[in-house]
């Protein structure tokens, strides 16, 4: 291309990627696992639509940095969560992109090896080779989309997405999740404010053109028919918590009144726990005692969870992170987890 004084002046360098068509012949999805995703959408959609009775619960790392550590995390959460299987749909969060508030670590994508070098070509193979696993034990993976061409890699392997509370009034994300294959949550602004996410619903429903990557890696005009599976998720916001009766009843006023599925979920994390992860735990009990006593339009909860309570903080040498502890947002440990979801198992044997 020839030269120019007006454009890339503050670009380095761009490094070609693997096209997603290569990463997907490279990294196949398997007949199984291919049916324990569409599978798991299914249950998602019979949840949303109320056929299905059962309480969706969305658990697991803030974010994936180390994969030992969270095939560890999913082989526990796939044999613990068949004996709650009747009253709950567990899924596993397993998130590749950090949206950040200034900088910070972005993810596993981004950057794979902890140290800044943003080599995504691996992080992506790496992430692509962890859903994979994880579905060939028979767990769902739930995921935010941050990057919009990401999908492109991994949609595939993806039960359940969110599109995050930084993101939900972008129009980017918007015509995305018009065209993603499963069931999306989208979540409240960081200020607390659910209107955003109901305009997502409205416009992420409807039929969208946008320009973006084909599976070959060139860039095209997309159309897409529109996604039906859109619902809210409320993650609270600066101030404070929403997940009690008033704000859920508030943000039913704000769904009914733009015509769109009234069913919601709530973040336990987050807002929702003032950022201390010990208050999940109270937020996630509000929520199932809500369900209990007749709210059905409360679908399920999402809570950060790891092996190690706590976090950790990502320092010059990698090898000296604790296994099992978030580099990211505080996460419960595994065994308030599974404290957690068989008090809501129980808890849910009384439903109305």
């Amino acid at each position: 291309m020839q030269p120019s004084v007006a454009r890339d002046v503050h670009i380095e360098s761009t490094t070609p990627l693997i096209t997603p068509i290569d990463l997907v012949s490279r990294l196949p999805v398997t007949p199984q696992v291919e049916r324990i995703v569409v599978s798991g959408r299914e249950q998602v959609r019979s949840i949303l639509s109320g056929d299905d009775k059962r309480l969706m619960m969305i658990v697991g790392p803030c974010s994936i940095h180390d994969e030992e550590s969270a095939l560890d995390y999913a082989r526990r959460l796939t044999d613990f969560s068949k004996r709650l299987s009747d009253r709950l749909l567990i899924l596993m969060r397993v998130y590749f992109e950090k949206p950040r508030t200034t900088v910070g670590w972005k993810g596993l994508i981004y950057d794979p090896h902890l140290d800044g070098t943003l080599d995504v070509e691996t992080g992506l193979h790496r992430a692509r080779t962890l859903l994979l696993k994880i579905g060939e034990m028979g767990m769902y993976a739930g995921t935010e989309f941050l990057d919009p061409i990401v999908p492109q890699y991994l949609a595939g392997l993806v039960t359940w997405s969110t599109i995050g509370a930084r993101t939900t009034e972008s129009q980017t994300h918007r015509q995305m999740a018009s065209g993603l294959s499963m069931p999306v949550g989208f979540k409240n602004g960081t200020d607390g404010n659910a209107q955003i996410a109901v305009d997502a619903m409205v416009s992420a429903r409807s039929p969208q053109g946008f320009l973006g990557l084909d599976h070959h890696g060139l860039t095209a005009l997309i159309r897409t028919t529109g996604n039906p599976d859109g619902h809210l998720v409320l993650r609270g916001g600066n101030d404070g918590p929403n997940f009690g009766v008033e704000a859920i009843a508030q943000a039913k006023k704000q769904l009914h009144a733009a015509g769109v599925r009234s069913q919601l979920l709530v973040d336990c994390s987050h807002g929702n726990s003032s950022k201390d992860h010990t208050r999940q735990a109270r937020a996630l009990k509000d929520v199932v005692e809500q369900r209990v006593a007749g709210n059905t339009d409360i679908i399920g909860c999402m809570v950060e969870s790891n092996l190690t309570p706590g976090n950790q903080v990502l320092g010059k040498d990698p090898s000296r992170l604790k296994y099992g502890v978030s580099i990211t947002d505080a996460c419960i440990g595994w065994e308030e987890t599974q404290e957690l979801l068989t008090w809501a198992y129980d808890k849910l044997a009384n439903a109305v």
